[in-house]
């Protein structure tokens, strides 16, 4: 595939986003009820789905296990989203802004500012008085990224934080009997992740053949690494005492669940595609996105 031009690129997604930009505030009807007989998320990409806890437990249950996840899936969302922000910024700062690509990052920006608003919101409507977040070593090592990535490790990460969450909630938009409230927050993140996605594909596409062997390899693991720790983040345990099960037999039930794993794995496939055949995975590092469950 040839590589395109930034420029072009940013101009074709600058016009993008003043077609068809969102404002969640208005967008999405924060005021309607919420019915707590439809669920949030898919039910068999709930994470207990399929297991014996799952077996046991209410319509009530399995329905408020799916809002919490939601919110957990949202807050954790939001926490990369300021990591991006920041290191946007810093991306910028040291180039030209006058030029389309630079413009389009500050445009991004401002539509991940709106994002984490939105999420933040969802997550206090389904999760009231919740706090989820990845952990604190996690949280740690995210201040050490969004000041020191760069580059395609940037990219990379940014590119699985968000696919991995696109196709998930693209398959939420199309799901019949889910949550109005959740669906809507879908279409407004999907709509506009899209052009991010371009975006960072085409950062990566670019800036790969450039590395020597040992950046490649350098880039190869912050990235995976990264990942990683991103889509572990997404299902903050607390989530199962949120609802009344008991949290060290639900993460167990969860991580040996071979449909959550399944979920994961499809969540991950289109970018680590991408990944692969950019090659961004590939070498040492591919057994760890394999340890994972993020590449089969």
């Amino acid at each position: 595939m040839p590589i395109q031009d930034r420029e072009t690129v940013a101009s074709r997604l600058l016009r993008a986003s003043a077609a068809r930009s969102c404002d969640p505030r208005t967008e999405i009807d924060w005021d309607a009820a919420l019915d707590p007989a439809l669920p949030a998320v898919p039910e068999h990409r709930v994470s207990l789905y399929g297991t014996r806890l799952w077996a046991e437990m209410t319509e009530q249950q399995r329905v408020r296990l799916s809002w919490h996840e939601f919110a957990s899936i949202s807050s954790v969302g939001l926490w990369f989203e300021l990591i991006l922000m920041q290191a946007l910024l810093r991306y910028a700062y040291d180039q030209d802004p006058h030029t389309r690509h630079v413009q389009y990052a500050l445009t991004e920006i401002g539509d991940e500012t709106r994002h984490s608003v939105m999420f933040a919101r969802a997550a206090d409507a389904l999760a009231p008085g919740a706090r989820y977040r990845p952990s604190k070593a996690i949280h740690q090592l995210g201040r050490l990224f969004k000041t020191t990535a760069a580059g395609p490790a940037l990219f990379a990460s940014v590119l699985v934080a968000e696919e991995t969450l696109d196709r998930l909630q693209r398959e939420l938009m199309q799901t019949a009997g889910m949550l109005p409230l959740a669906q809507q927050v879908a279409r407004v993140h999907v709509t506009e992740e899209a052009r991010h996605v371009a975006y960072a594909r085409t950062a990566v596409e670019r800036q790969v053949p450039r590395l020597s062997r040992p950046q490649l390899e350098w880039h190869r693991t912050l990235t995976a690494i990264t990942s990683i720790c991103v889509v572990e983040s997404f299902l903050d345990p607390a989530v199962y005492t949120a609802v009344g099960l008991d949290r060290d037999r639900a993460v167990h039930e969860a991580r040996h669940n071979p449909q959550h794993r399944e979920s994961r794995l499809w969540m991950a496939e289109r970018v680590t595609g991408f990944l692969r055949e950019a090659g961004i995975i590939g070498g040492p590092t591919t057994q760890l996105w394999r340890h994972a469950g993020l590449l089969a």
